[in-house]
Formats: C-alpha cells, sequence, structure tokens
C-alpha cells in the first residue's frame, strides 16, 4: 500500500536534518549566547576549517535557522529569532549536561562547565542556578505561577515593562539542562535579563554564555527578591 508523503513531515525531516550535524548542533549552541559571531569565530569553537564552516552556516541560513548581518566587511550571523533558541534550548535539555563528554580533561574545561552551570544566558535569558534562583523567588514573592504553567501575576506585570506587541509569550518554561528544573524564558525572562545585564548586576565571563553576579547585583537581587549571595556564587 502506497501513502502520500506529508509535507508536514518532510519539513521536520529537513529540520531535523540540519541540526543533526555535529558541527552545525555546535555553532547552534554557541549562538544560544544571543550575541552575532563571526564564521572565524565559530569555526574555532567548532574545530573545523573556515571552508568547512561556510557551508555549513549556508545550510543553517538557508533553512531559515539563522540570519546574517554585514558590517563593512565582516560577516556576521546569529539565530533567526527567539523560536530557533526554543528550539535548540528544547532538544538540549534532553540531552545529559555530560552526555558523551566523560570528566573534564583540564582545570580549565572543569572551571569553564563550574561557571556554565553556576550561571549563563540561554540565548535572552538568565539559566543555571542563577535562572533557578530567580525563578524560585520570582513564584515565592507571588509575581510568578507555575502551578498551571508559567504565567505572570498582576503583582508580577506591574513589576517590569513588557514589550506585549509581538506573538512571543510573556512568561515561558524552559527546561534548564543543568538543573533539569524549568526557569523563565519569554518577554519576561529576556527583560530580567536584559535588565541584570544593562544594570551591571550580572557581567558576562569567558567566550561562551556563563555570567557572574556582581557584588551590586548580589545586593540587588537580595534586596528585591530576598535570593540570598550564597545561592548565587
Amino acid at each position: 500500500m502506497t501513502t502520500r508523503k506529508d509535507g508536514t513531515a518532510a519539513g521536520l525531516a529537513g529540520l531535523a536534518g540540519l541540526i543533526g550535524d555535529e558541527t552545525r548542533a555546535a555553532c547552534l549552541l554557541a549562538l544560544l549566547d544571543g550575541r552575532a559571531w563571526t564564521a572565524s569565530e565559530l569555526a574555532r569553537h567548532a574545530g573545523v576549517a573556515a571552508s568547512t564552516l561556510s557551508e555549513h552556516l549556508g545550510k543553517l541560513l538557508a533553512g531559515g535557522l539563522l540570519a546574517e548581518e554585514r558590517q563593512g566587511r565582516h560577516r556576521y550571523v546569529r539565530l533567526a529569532d527567539a523560536r530557533v533558541a526554543q528550539i535548540v534550548e528544547d532538544l538540549a535539555a534532553q540531552v545529559a549536561p555530560d552526555a558523551g563528554a566523560g570528566r573534564p580533561r583540564t582545570l580549565r574545561e572543569a572551571s569553564a562547565g563550574s561557571a556554565m552551570a553556576r550561571g549563563r544566558t540561554c540565548y535572552d535569558h538568565l539559566a543555571g542556578r542563577l535562572g533557578i534562583a530567580v525563578t524560585d523567588a520570582l513564584t515565592a514573592r507571588g509575581l510568578l505561577r507555575q502551578d498551571t504553567g508559567f504565567a505572570l501575576t498582576d503583582s508580577g506585570l506591574a513589576g517590569i515593562r513588557l514589550d506585549r506587541e509581538g506573538r512571543r509569550p510573556l512568561a515561558r518554561a524552559c527546561l534548564d539542562w543543568t538543573e533539569r528544573r524549568p526557569h523563565l524564558a519569554g518577554v519576561a525572562g529576556a527583560a530580567l535579563c536584559r535588565h541584570a545585564l544593562d544594570a551591571g548586576w550580572c557581567v558576562r565571563i569567558g567566550s561562551e554564555r556563563a555570567v557572574k553576579v556582581t557584588t551590586e547585583g548580589e545586593h540587588a537581587l537580595s534586596q528585591w527578591l530576598g535570593i540570598k549571595a550564597t545561592a548565587l556564587r
């Protein structure tokens, strides 16, 4: 018996094929820091030649997973939008943090892994123990509800300026791949992360997505959300 091929099935298979390459997956994970990277930066990160990386980027751009920006002679790529970031995040959360990696080979690798687990950006929101601590504190303060899915309460909506014009949800649960618990994503998660970085509560460290809470940030998060400094270190 023959069956007619479903266009959605073909599209899903194509998307899976785009992501299902280790070099392209490494690029997508790196771009979860929310910033634009040059092709040479991504080639070094993925450990491949520039010509090889260029072919992979072409496929990701054609598939709509990446967007390209040019500034003078420089070419930058970034994740196309929050929708793509969500796909990558959700898939990464299904893989054990140490799957196939084994123990860190150097002190630098161990330190980098520890920093990522402590606090990092997940495209445009906070993740790791920092993201979980903020999410739990928002819930405890009655600003966020988790009982029937993530939703801001009236007090939460009044506490921060949010862009409500787009189709992106105001609050969304994102499964944290190191903590195995959901942290806050969506418009509210992005706004909190942006404010934390702009106000100097958090600073980026290293060359990946890790962030560190500053002394000023410890004081602000303690005063605003009642988060103890020891939970942020």
